[in-house]
């Protein structure tokens, strides 16, 4: 195998590739990336064993072939190469070795089989569509903060992307959870998607999916089965194994009876936050929301490192309320807005809290409260 590529190619289809390999796996294989060449193009596939990515790029191929060598080795060499340089690679099936070449730089890497790379098995998928970068991208973005990391509730550790009914009839839905808060939004149904089976996608996969989704009018093709779910791009096909299990009755915890609506500039109320939450103890990280006719009140007392007192002007118009927050989970739901105004309905101190971005009901958000 010969083939020579402009290196800002060659990094954007390794960097990817590397992304994904297992940094502490027990087998050697899974830390190599299979570079096979033939025509004009060169595939680079990576794998964990759950999740495959394939990369398509264009070259100039002197001979066909293919081998495996380390993708993160391979991709701090071509990262470090000047720009604009043309990098080829060769490798020598006799001395299992790969030589990088480019201007005067030179080196020699050791080699893996390429029969011995698993492949992860074609699958038949049930449902087939097609969605815009712009729309996934909002999808996963904003529910991804609410992803559990306990691996315990393994069934929380991804995205529940499914299809829902709502007011204006069926629509796709990404749900995240952690028990502490919750992130459901919905996007218009994609066309070919309705029969689409409900599949909880990995925090890996949703990480790895975001760099797919950076051009906003790209369709992404996206397939779904019980098992396995695929996004491609026409040079890009990501493959990843769904969470075996079972997502809980999300809508059981979206309070629908909070009457008590506060209505805040979501940038300053985030900044306010932030600042207030400078001098709580990193443990409990308390925010105290007081709300009284048109004035909210941030405040935290943590007798150990000191306190802090924030007022910001709202709109709120019922009786007094006394509610604490964990500042993180506040900041991180805040951040989702992109609208100017962020909606939050209230029931009592110790219920849900229900927030919006202003009066679009696409994305809302649950979280609960804390003591304080």
């Amino acid at each position: 195998m010969k083939f020579s590529m402009e290196r800002a190619a060659l990094l954007r289809a390794v960097a990817q590739a590397q992304s994904v390999v297992e940094r502490r796996n027990t087998i050697p294989i899974l830390a190599n990336v299979l570079i096979e060449a033939e025509g004009e193009n060169v595939t680079f596939r990576a794998t964990d064993l759950d999740i495959e990515v394939l990369d398509r790029a264009v070259a100039q191929v002197e001979k066909a072939g293919g081998t495996t060598v380390s993708a993160v080795t391979l991709h701090e060499i071509v990262r470090k190469l000047p720009d604009g340089a043309l990098v080829t690679l060769a490798a020598d099936p006799g001395s299992g070795r790969l030589s990088v070449s480019a201007g005067r730089s030179h080196f020699s890497l050791a080699t893996l089989p390429k029969e011995d790379f698993p492949v992860m098995a074609t699958s038949e998928y049930d449902c087939n569509f097609s969605a815009k970068a712009e729309v996934l991208r909002r999808l996963f973005d904003k529910s991804k903060f609410a992803i559990s990391t306990e691996e315990t509730r393994y069934y929380l550790n991804g995205v529940y992307m499914h299809v829902a009914d709502t007011a204006d009839g069926k629509s796709l839905r990404c749900v995240a959870t952690d028990g502490h808060r919750l992130a459901r939004i919905d996007a218009p149904l994609p066309s070919g998607a309705e029969e689409m089976p409900g599949v909880i996608v990995p925090r890996k996969t949703v990480g790895e999916l975001r760099k797919l989704l950076d051009q906003d009018d790209m369709d992404i093709a996206v397939s779904v089965s019980e098992t396995k779910v695929r996004f491609a791009t026409p040079d890009i096909t990501l493959t990843s194994k769904v969470i075996d299990g079972t997502f809980p009755d999300y809508t059981r915890v979206i309070p629908s009876g909070n009457t008590r609506q506060l209505e805040v500039d979501a940038t300053e109320f985030a900044k306010a936050v932030d600042r207030v939450a400078t001098v709580s103890s990193e443990r409990s990280r308390a925010v105290k929301m007081q709300l009284d006719e048109d004035r909210l009140i941030l405040s935290v007392n943590a007798p150990d490192s000191g306190a802090a007192e924030e007022e910001l002007a709202v709109a709120y118009g019922d009786e007094r309320l006394e509610i604490g927050f964990n500042a993180k989970y506040l900041l991180e739901i805040a951040s989702q807005v992109d609208r100017e105004n962020a909606v939050f309905l209230f029931n009592s101190s110790g219920d849900p809290t229900l927030m919006r971005e202003g009066g679009d009901e696409s994305a809302v958000y649950v979280v609960m409260p804390m003591r304080v």
